[in-house]
């Protein structure tokens, strides 16, 4: 617990600073970022790392639903970094963006167009362009779009008010073009298995609180948040050799597909989808909370959604997931890798 609140202070004031566009709030000091920095780069060439470009999975999602003619498909949009884009695998169905769009489709029942617009090695000052990409002339606004960003910003050494700056502005903007936005927050950096004790400590506490202050951000900013990095982290460290992929620093096939079922639940609650009831139950760790303990609650406890509610509180939940089914799409040249 104190631990918690300390992380919901500092992620309160790296949320206000971002508000007031001030971008000097450091998580830690200089020294110890830049050498934990020098020790993820040495990391990622230790293990290979990635320079292949993600499969491309855009296309028309939920064939089976096609002959509804009664309603318009559902438009999904993704934006982000290389854990959006799905590097790491080589079929695009292994891809979060169409395992989330395979499972929107079988939940509403409708065929889903998706586009993803994600850049591998984006920090969120890349995300304005992205939006600019979706919302551009000629396109059809997305009604819900998943933000997957936070790593490089850490590995990088943004100031966390400004890395936090820019994901609001672009869940605001999003928002006020009529999508609705769910965001996975910062990955457990803590888990790249070439970085060692302490400085794996570091990237956890330095990944957990920007999740904590992207939180607050987001969800002043009219969007949601689920936790992916205490969920992934213990699954990771336990079975590496299954949720990473080659590269030992993108997540496999099965460790985006963990990810994946974590915020479907969230992604179809947002459009009214969702069976459960937006009620807490307090049975099951749910509840209003100020936005900021629910932020920090959310960075320790990973598949954690928050969602507003009246100011200053935020209803924190823990939705129950289903299986996803396998993806389709009636491109079949988006599905292949």
């Amino acid at each position: 617990m104190p631990m918690t609140m300390s992380r919901a202070r500092v992620a309160r004031r790296i949320a206000t600073a971002a508000a007031f566009g001030g971008g000097g709030i450091g998580l830690l000091g200089v020294a110890t970022v830049g050498v934990l920095l020098t020790e993820v780069r040495l990391a990622r060439r230790t293990v290979g790392g990635s320079s292949d470009i993600p499969p491309c999975a855009d296309g028309r999602y939920g064939a089976a639903f096609g002959h509804r003619a009664d309603r318009p498909p559902l438009r999904l949009g993704f934006l982000g970094d290389s854990t959006a884009a799905g590097q790491g695998v080589h079929r695009a169905s292994q891809t979060p963006g169409a395992l989330l769009a395979s499972g929107l489709a079988a939940v509403a029942e409708l065929p889903v167009e998706f586009r993803n617009v994600a850049l591998p090695g984006a920090q969120s000052d890349d995300l304005a362009r992205q939006v600019e990409l979706l919302l551009a002339e000629g396109t059809e606004t997305p009604d819900v779009c998943v933000i997957m960003i936070g790593a490089n910003d850490v590995t990088h050494r943004m100031p966390p008010a400004q890395s936090v700056r820019h994901l609001s502005e672009a869940v605001r903007g999003l928002h006020a073009a009529g999508c609705e936005v769910v965001v996975g927050t910062c990955p457990d950096l803590g888990t790249i298995e070439p970085v060692y004790q302490p400085l794996r400590w570091v990237a956890r506490r330095l990944s957990r609180q920007l999740a904590a202050a992207q939180t607050i951000g987001v969800i002043e900013s009219g969007g949601r948040t689920v936790s992916l990095g205490d969920l992934l982290g213990p699954e990771f460290e336990a079975r590496p050799r299954e949720l990473f992929g080659p590269d030992n620093y993108h997540p496999s096939a099965e460790g985006y597909a963990t990810a994946a079922m974590a915020v479907l639940p969230t992604l179809c609650a947002a459009l009214g989808l969702w069976p459960e009831e937006e009620r807490p139950e307090p049975a099951r760790g749910e509840g209003l909370l100020p936005v900021e303990q629910a932020a920090a609650e959310a960075a320790s406890e990973g598949g954690t959604e928050v969602t507003a509610s009246r100011a200053p509180w935020a209803l924190l939940k823990h939705r129950r997931r289903r299986q996803l089914p396998e993806p389709e799409s009636t491109d079949p040249s988006s599905l292949t890798g």
